[in-house]
Formats: C-alpha cells, structure tokens, sequence
C-alpha cells in the first residue's frame, strides 16, 4: 500500500467505505465493486485502498476471525503475521513468568503485539516501514496508552538491560521474495540482522519467530527452539532466551488444533527407533515433531518404529494413537504402479482417494488421473520408499486422539 491510499483510507469516508463495503472474496466481484465505488464519487486513491482493505480482510480470517473485520493489512504484512490463536500463546508464556511489558522490535501489522496487548502486557511496538506503524497504531488503538507504536528501526528501541519484568519480542521481516511458511530460509534472508537479533537475546528474556525451515545449525545453542503447528501446518519456529527458555528444555514441538494444544518437550534431539516391517498401523508424525526431531520420543509413546530410516513415518502393530501423529490402519500393500493400484482399489469398492507421498517425487494430483476408481468407499492411498522399494499402501484414517 502507497503512503497516499493509506492517507485516503484513514478518514471517516474512507473507513466508512470499507465498513460498507465488507471483506470480498471472490476476485470476480472487484471490477464490479470499484466502478460502483468510482460513480458514487469516490478518488482513485480511495478506491483502492478500500477494495485492497476488503480483500486482504477476506483473506485474513483464518488467521485472525472476527477480529480481522476491524484490522488493516498489508500484503506482506498479513502473510507474516502470527495467527490469533498462535500469538496469544506467546503472551501465556511472557505472563507466566512474570513479565508485565514488551518491547515489539519489528512488530509489522501488530497481530503479537494484539495477543500481548489483549493479555495486559504493556506495549511497545516498533516498525522501520511508515505505512505498516501506521497500519499497526490502528490496529492497537483499541488498548489506548497501554499499546504504543512507533516507527522506527528495532536497533535504535532497545530497551536497557537487567528490568526482569521486561521482554523482547522480535519477528524479523524476510528479505526474499516469495516467502512461505515452510520455505529453508537463512541467517541472510532476515532484517534486523540475526547475529544482532541473537546478541540482543543472549542479554534480554527474549522470543524470536523464524520460519519453521530455518538452519538449525545456526541456532543459539543456550536457547529453546520451539517448533509450532497449526491445523496441520508447521507455521513458525521460535527461539526463547533467558527467563523465556524452560529449564532442561531445549526442543519443543506445540500442536495447536482448534482450541486444544498439546507439547512435546527433550533437552536434545531424540533418538530415532529402528527400522521394523510394516505392522498393522502406519503413523504419520506432526511436521512440527519432525522439524523438533522428535520423532523417536513419538515412536516410543506408540511402542512403534521406524519405517525407513530415511523415511518420516512410523510403524506399529498396537492401535495405540497420539496427539503427535495421524494414524492409519493399513489395509494392503502393493508395488507402486497405477495397475497394480487400480486393481486393489476395485477389490475395495473404493471411488473416493485421499493421496499423501513421501520419499518420492510424485505429483499427486497426476498419479491420481492414472487410477481407477469406482466405487462407494473411501480410503487413504499412501506412496512411499521402503528400503530400495517404491511401495503403496491402502489405508484407513484412525480418529486423531484428543
């Protein structure tokens, strides 16, 4: 967003377009919108801002709900953004071990600084691009003096070592361009520096989100790397320091589901279990488990192994399941070829497929148009390397555990 449609939309015309107006979903509806928007007098600046607002808001409620239909965004803004219910998991950690204010060093939109804020932290929230402060100050103007934003650079808002009720939350802005949230990025693709960002840490209680692929060897070693997922997706890693880290602790791996979550927590990475035939049941870790390199610690809650060692899946022949995983109950196995597939899916009456892969290199949605299927079942094909083997199994999904 310009400095200028920014200016437009922050006036009462302005905000009471978008009010009006209402998040828009569909792509389709916006040359409809903005020549209704244009010949009832509006500028060109104004007019953008708004659809662009009503967009990005449409966009928004996975992450944030309800809330995003009094938010601002932008683009990048909301793609870096913590989700609601992830942020506000942050704030529990500060208030549990006493902190009362943070200092939000590269806050963008203000999605951590809401959870801090919302939790009764004081605020202090900094970004160094203009438009985003600006998008933030609106967004945490709700909390009045208690949540302040100001622009500027995370370098020049420090606050001063040794007040134990003080922490810092940083959320370094990615360089590159066409950033994911499961992408490998580096120590190079981030601003403000992370050999600063860690030095800062090293000094202050301190949490630091990164994306969840970042290069583990250049973790601090004193710090708790925790790795968060989010309805299936590992959404961020971040790296607690000082009176933020748990004693002992050193790998974490959170699964947020819905309002439930559950923890996996070592002072090291795990043991993988050996490798064993396949079983009855096959398990599927959780990425942010695997990403924690906790999966040996999982198989051994399930009394289950390795299928390949190079491979992140577990086997097992108990019906025991777990928070950490998904579970199937394998039905048969075959070759991984279309024919010998089609032929095992008509013996199981199964018309509806849910395909999953790994260790090999296969579009899904392809392989799928070379299979036959017909049929009233349902069913999970999975393809994989056992060994030097590419191999399919038929299975069932088992009810994720509570």
């Amino acid at each position: 967003m310009e400095i200028s449609e920014l200016r437009a939309l922050l006036t009462p015309e302005g905000l009471k377009a978008l009010d009006e107006l209402g998040p828009v979903d569909e792509i389709a509806d916006v040359a409809r919108i903005v020549s209704r928007l244009r010949a009832s007098g509006h500028s060109p600046e104004l007019v953008s801002a708004v659809v662009g607002q009503a967009r990005l808001r449409a966009k928004a409620r996975g992450k944030f709900g309800d809330f995003a239909a009094r938010m601002l965004f932008t683009r990048a803004g909301l793609e870096q953004a913590t989700r609601l219910n992830v942020a506000a998991r942050h704030a529990q950690r500060l208030r549990r071990v006493g902190i009362t204010r943070v200092a939000d060093l590269g806050c963008g939109i203000g999605g951590d600084a809401l959870a801090f804020a919302g939790a009764g932290l004081d605020v202090i929230a900094v970004d160094a691009d203009e438009v985003t402060a600006a998008i933030a100050a609106y967004n945490l103007a709700p909390f009045g003096d208690s949540a302040v934003v100001t622009h500027g650079t995370a370098e020049a808002h420090v606050p001063a070592d040794g007040d134990e009720t003080q922490a810092i939350w940083m959320d370094p802005a990615r360089r590159t361009a066409g950033h994911s949230e499961t992408r490998r990025v580096s120590s190079d693709d981030y601003s403000p520096p992370l050999d600063w960002a860690f030095d800062v840490a090293s000094r202050t209680s301190t949490g630091i989100k990164l994306g969840p692929g970042h290069d583990r060897d250049s973790l601090p070693v004193d710090a708790e790397a925790q790795w968060v997922s989010a309805e299936g997706s590992v959404v961020e890693l971040v790296l607690w320091t000082r009176a933020l880290a748990r004693d002992g602790i050193r790998r974490s791996a959170l699964v947020i589901r819905g309002e439930r979550s559950h923890e996996l927590t070592a002072g090291a990475d795990a043991e993988d279990e050996p490798v064993r035939e396949l079983g009855a049941f096959l398990h599927e870790p959780d990425g942010a488990v695997i990403r924690a390199r906790l999966i040996g610690d999982v198989a051994r809650s399930l009394d289950a192994g390795m299928l390949d060692e190079r491979i992140a899946y577990l086997t097992s022949d108990t019906a025991l399941t777990s928070p950490f995983v998904q579970s199937f109950r394998v039905r048969e196995t075959m070759p991984a070829n279309p024919k010998a597939i089609s032929a095992v899916l008509k013996a199981n009456d199964v018309g509806s497929l849910e395909i999953k892969k790994r260790g090999m290199d296969i579009d899904p949605a392809a392989f799928r148009k070379k299979l036959t299927l017909r049929g009233d079942q349902a069913a999970t094909l999975i393809l994989t390397r056992i060994g030097d083997q590419r191999r399919a199994i038929l299975a069932d999904r088992v009810p994720a555990a509570e």
